[in-house]
C-alpha cells in the first residue's frame, strides 16, 4: 500500500446523496462476488464522483466480460502483474481471490511477482506477462512482443492485452493516488507494503 490512511476517504451510506445511492444501488445488489454484498472501498471512494464512477464502472464490465476476447484466466494474469507493477496493494488483494476462482494456480500468482522470465510459464502466459510489462514500463509493445501475442491470440485479443493493462494501470493510480484502503477482513501481501 502507497498509502497507510485515505486521501479520499469511502463515503458511508449516511453521506450518500441521492445521485452516489443511484450508482452504488447496483454494486450492493451484486457484491464482489457476484451475490449481495458490501460495496466496496474502491467505488464508497469513487462515488465523490458519481458520473466518473459511472463511465469507469462501463469500461471495466467490458474488460471483465465475455465481450473481451481474453479468457478469465489471462485476463486476471495481466491485471494482477500490471497491479503490480504498479505496486498496487488494494488492486493486488481484490484479484488474487478474484485469479484464483478463474483458474490461476497459487504458485502461478506467486510466479507473478517475478515476472515473465520466471520458471514454469506457458509460451502464452509469457507472452501475456511480456506484453503487461512493456505496457507498464514504455506504454508500448515492441514488434518482437507483439509477434508472441498473436501467435497465440488473434488481433482482438491482442488489443483487448493492451485495454486491459491500460485499465488496470488506471485502476492501480486511482488506489494510490487516492489511499484506498483494503476492505474488511483482507490482509495485504507482505511484498507490497510500503
Amino acid at each position: 500500500m502507497r498509502l497507510s490512511s485515505p486521501r479520499v476517504p469511502p463515503l458511508s451510506d449516511a453521506e450518500l446523496s441521492q445521485r452516489q445511492k443511484e450508482v452504488l444501488g447496483p454494486l450492493a445488489e451484486r457484491g464482489p462476488t457476484g451475490k449481495p454484498g458490501p460495496v466496496l472501498n474502491i467505488f464508497r471512494t469513487m462515488a465523490h464522483a458519481p458520473d466518473a464512477l459511472t463511465a469507469f464502472l462501463s469500461w471495466g464490465s467490458y474488460i471483465l466480460s465475455r465481450r473481451s476476447g481474453l479468457p478469465a484466466r489471462e485476463r486476471e494474469l495481466i491485471i494482477l502483474r500490471t497491479g503490480f507493477l504498479c505496486r498496487s496493494g488494494y488492486e493486488w488483494t481484490q484479484h488474487v481471490e478474484i485469479g484464483l476462482a478463474c483458474g490461476l494456480k497459487a504458485d502461478e500468482i506467486a510466479r507473478i511477482k517475478q515476472g515473465p522470465e520466471a520458471a514454469g510459464w506457458s509460451p502464452a502466459d509469457q507472452a501475456l506477462l511480456l506484453a503487461a510489462d512493456a505496457l507498464h514500463h514504455d506504454h508500448h509493445i515492441p514488434d518482437d512482443v507483439w509477434a508472441k501475442l498473436s501467435a497465440h491470440f488473434d488481433r482482438k485479443s491482442c488489443m483487448d492485452v493492451v485495454f486491459t493493462v491500460g485499465q488496470y494501470t488506471q485502476v492501480s493510480m486511482i488506489l494510490n493516488s487516492f489511499g484506498v484502503q483494503l476492505d474488511e477482513g483482507q490482509t495485504l501481501d507482505p511484498d507490497l507494503k510500503a
